[in-house]
């Protein structure tokens, strides 16, 4: 089945112009509109509408390093969140005329929708080298041919993401409720008997023969929006939880005075020390008793709750083949990943946290377990199932320590 959709701007000139100078020419796909950002870039090879949607990109332009883009079109279903999040999106070659049968609209009418602007037809192997080699910088993506570099430059430089935390995180909370996959003999429990299509198919559709809701009869867990991904959400309500989500900004004491089971912190953009306020919250739920699991940003938090520390690697881990070693069992995960900082080991206190995972590539940290607490949390993203499973059991190692509690 083919999406015939049209092809605005096809022919229009854009540029990607770099703060160290640099100038890349394609064309232009997308919203008509000038952007400056962060530039990064993703090595995944599918999945690009599910990077679009993901709030950790908020405040960057992503480029994907895969070189054709669009071809499966957009299926609304498959969004990570109520909207796309970064301000520009780069590709080799985008797809005008996507062919899936699931396909809603194509990429370009998805993009021109939510405002955000694209330039395709430049050599995203050369700018993944520079940002490589000189790490990651800023940029403008512009169609104005008269642009001025010494105008511009100043711009790049001075730009910075901000607090996007408060941008991505829901308004007010809202309740996602556990649901447990039904047999003839009734109702099943646990994660072995989790069917992610069934799962996925019963929600759409409301079929009570595919799955039956727990209303309050599993573990209630509270999740702190950070920007996350709703795939974390329906990790936890396949596995019989019972998800109330709560804006970036509440305060711990109301998060704990609902009694939940757990806690769990989502992923998030931005740089983890301009979330002062929050981290003062999240530190009092460390001191609580209640189970805590936290991924990405959450997971950075944690860190800088508990008096670690945090820096910006050079380039980032963003894609979905990255590997990750965990300590305890000498098993590689292959995880999906989506951050620009990480933890410094060197300044973790082993009476607080240990290192519980590293990246298999560059010996960074990717995970700690809480000295004397029921707390573990991962950098990396066991919902987004690269491998394809490989670190879904995180979520039910989260489910026994509620359990055990």
């Amino acid at each position: 089945m083919f999406c015939n959709h049209r092809e605005k701007g096809e022919h229009m000139k854009a540029f990607l112009i770099l703060e160290d100078g640099t100038i890349f020419t394609g064309t232009h796909f997308g919203a008509d509109k000038e952007i400056v950002s962060e530039i990064v870039f993703n090595t995944s090879m599918a999945g690009y509408l599910e990077v679009l949607t993901d709030p950790s990109y908020a405040g960057q332009a992503v480029c994907m390093t895969y070189p054709l883009i669009g071809n499966y079109g957009v299926c609304l279903d498959d969004m990570e969140s109520r909207r796309p999040w970064p301000d520009g999106f780069i590709v080799r070659e985008v797809s005008r005329t996507p062919s899936n049968f699931r396909c809603d609209l194509s990429l370009q009418e998805f993009m021109e929708q939510y405002g955000i602007p694209g330039i395709a037809g430049i050599d995203t192997r050369a700018l993944t080298r520079i940002l490589r080699e000189k790490g990651t910088m800023n940029g403008m993506i512009t169609t104005d041919e008269g642009y001025d570099l010494e105008r511009i430059l100043p711009r790049l430089h001075a730009y910075r993401t901000g607090n996007v935390v408060d941008k991505v995180t829901c308004d007010e909370p809202y309740y996602v409720p556990g649901v447990s996959k039904l047999s003839d003999n009734g109702p099943l429990s646990g994660s072995a008997d989790f069917d992610p299509e069934a799962y996925k198919a019963g929600i759409r559709e409301k079929k009570p023969s595919l799955v039956r809701e727990l209303n309050g009869k599993g573990k209630k867990v509270a999740l702190l929006d950070l920007g996350a991904k709703k795939n974390i959400a329906a990790s936890l309500a396949a596995r019989g939880c019972d998800v109330t989500v709560y804006p970036a900004r509440t305060q711990a004491i109301e998060i704990l005075s609902d009694h939940p089971d757990g806690i769990m912190l989502s992923n998030g953009p931005g740089d983890p020390k301009d979330c002062g306020a929050i981290i003062d919250e999240v530190y009092k739920l460390y001191q609580s008793d209640v189970p805590i699991f936290a991924i990405c940003l959450g997971h950075q938090l944690m860190a800088l709750a508990t008096g670690a520390d945090t820096y910006k690697l050079k380039y980032g881990h963003r894609g979905g083949n990255h590997p990750v070693k965990e300590l305890e069992t000498g098993r590689v995960y292959i995880s999906s990943q989506n951050h620009g900082y990480v933890v410094d080991m060197e300044k973790l206190d082993p009476a607080v946290a240990v290192p519980a995972f590293i990246n298999v590539n560059d010996g960074t940290n990717e995970g700690l377990k809480y000295t004397g607490k029921n707390i573990f949390t991962v950098q990396f993203h066991p919902e987004a199932c690269p491998g394809p499973q490989d670190s879904g059991s995180l979520f039910d190692k989260f489910i026994q320590m509620m359990e055990v509690r």
